[in-house]
């Protein structure tokens, strides 16, 4: 499955759109993982738990979303973005969405 956050896929042309199609994920906070950022947040730095969470719950959206498109029959999916919010205290959701499109 093609997809882009650009409105086309170079050298292909889109003969039709089949809709909006996305893909989410809430991920919650490990104690593990708050214990370590607590303790970097002292000191400055990455907070690579926290970014390797985030990394992990990108790919399940993406592929959520992938997997949404391919029920629709898309060849791809264009003008992709990604949007985060708050659900409660100690989560957060990804979502992305596009346009699933036929290409020729």
């Amino acid at each position: 499955m093609i997809y882009s956050t650009t409105e086309t896929i170079p050298g292909r042309q889109i003969v039709e759109s089949l809709g909006v199609v996305t893909g989410n994920v809430v991920q919650a906070k490990h104690i593990g993982r708050d214990i370590m950022a607590g303790l970097k947040s002292i000191v400055g730095g990455e907070i690579r738990g926290y970014t390797e969470m985030l990394n992990e719950a990108r790919d399940i959206a993406v592929d959520r979303l992938v997997k949404s498109a391919e029920q629709k029959g898309a060849d791809a999916v264009v003008g992709i973005r990604f949007s985060t919010s708050a659900i409660m205290d100690g989560s957060s959701e990804i979502l992305v969405f596009g346009t699933a499109v036929k290409l020729s």
